[in-house]
């Protein structure tokens, strides 16, 4: 009982003092956490994104053609794990996808084997999911790659925040990239549901912020302690949903997980009367608001089918931009790794030089 009552009213740091102690350079390209990014990185992922997304598949193809890609999940996903591999295909990379019920994981092995091994099966980089806080920094000291953090444990999930981000941008600001602490000046976006379990919730927490956003975390204290309030600067807890909702421009609602309530007295019912997104009490107080959610829903428990269905209702619209944002983070990771250039204009040129070069020998031929 003692260790359940400390996870209840505790957050694990962002970064844990073990993992700010190593000694051994990081592998440029990983994003394990928010704060791995500044500014400017968040633009040019940002801008990379939208090229992307607009190219021509098949020169996008060639970007990454035959890099080697794996996916080592130790949870279940399904938007992470496809938007991932698409993202990875889309850039013409070759991937494998690792579960932890179909490979020796399941037989014992630890994560450090693991990545051991698949780096010398030739991946380049790792994406993963794991159950465990901090997970992505001892494969990224294993291996020496690049990882991609698609979700550890109840510490973060920065592919989500980022892809998250782009989704408000494109509505509050015209798809702007070019990302400044003043970009989300004067928007309050309300994260509401169970605060204590969500990587989602922290690394919006900590990136919403660094762009000028007012987060209110709001949820009953069983699964919002007073201490999230210290998780970052611009950060405050409202338990009325009602008054949350009044002032926010943003509404993003997240999953009550059953799987994480052992040991917590989390009155459902009463939950849903006090927390739910229906179209009443969205209508009553926040009729224009944004309203997000990171996925999967839970119709009839943290929202109604009504909200979830709605025109305030962006949550497939974030599936979509999360293609984008992780082929950009794929192309970003690689190009440090020793790949092809990730910069917006690489693909421009270098189709402008190919031309440029096939046209005098075109000529030489015919005289």
């Amino acid at each position: 009982m003692p260790t359940r009552k400390a996870a209840a009213t505790t957050l694990p740091p962002s970064r844990p003092a073990e993992i700010l102690a190593f000694k051994t350079p990081r592998p440029p390209g990983s994003v394990i956490s928010v704060l791995d990014l500044s500014l400017e990185n968040i633009s040019d992922i940002l801008a990379l994104a939208t090229l992307l997304e607009k190219e021509d598949p098949l020169l996008r193809m060639q970007r990454l053609l035959k890099r080697k890609v794996a996916l080592l999940f130790y949870e279940s996903s399904t938007r992470t794990r496809t938007s991932f591999e698409f993202a990875a295909k889309a850039l013409g990379a070759d991937t494998a996808l690792i579960s932890s019920q179909s490979s020796s994981i399941e037989k014992g092995e630890s994560l450090k084997d693991t990545g051991i091994t698949l780096k010398a099966l030739g991946a380049e980089c790792i994406i993963l999911r794991h159950l465990s806080s901090g997970a992505p920094y001892l494969l990224e000291q294993a291996t020496g790659l690049p990882v991609l953090n698609g979700g550890d444990g109840t510490h973060e999930h920065p592919s989500q925040a980022l892809l998250d981000l782009r989704t408000m941008l494109a509505h509050l600001r015209g798809g702007e990239t070019a990302v400044t602490e003043k970009t989300l000046e004067g928007v309050t976006i309300s994260i509401v549901g169970d605060i204590l379990h969500s990587r989602v919730a922290r690394s919006n927490a900590l990136l919403l912020p660094l762009l000028g956003a007012r987060v209110i975390l709001c949820g009953p204290s069983a699964l919002l302690p007073e201490v999230a309030s210290t998780i970052g600067p611009g950060i405050t807890i409202e338990r009325d949903f009602d008054k949350a909702l009044a002032a926010s421009q943003v509404v993003m609602i997240l999953r009550i997980q059953a799987e994480r309530l052992a040991g917590l007295h989390l009155d459902l019912e009463d939950y849903k009367s006090r927390y739910q997104a229906n179209a009443p009490r969205m209508a009553a107080y926040a009729p224009k608001a944004l309203l997000m959610h990171p996925g999967p829903i839970i119709r009839g428990l943290e929202l109604t089918s009504e909200v979830a269905d709605g025109p305030q209702s962006l949550i497939a619209e974030q599936v979509s931009h999360g293609v984008a944002i992780r082929m950009a983070l794929v192309a970003r990771a690689l190009h440090a790794a020793g790949g092809v250039s990730a910069k917006p204009e690489s693909s421009a040129k270098a189709t402008s030089a190919k031309s440029a070069s096939a046209k005098p020998a075109k000529k030489a031929r015919r005289a």
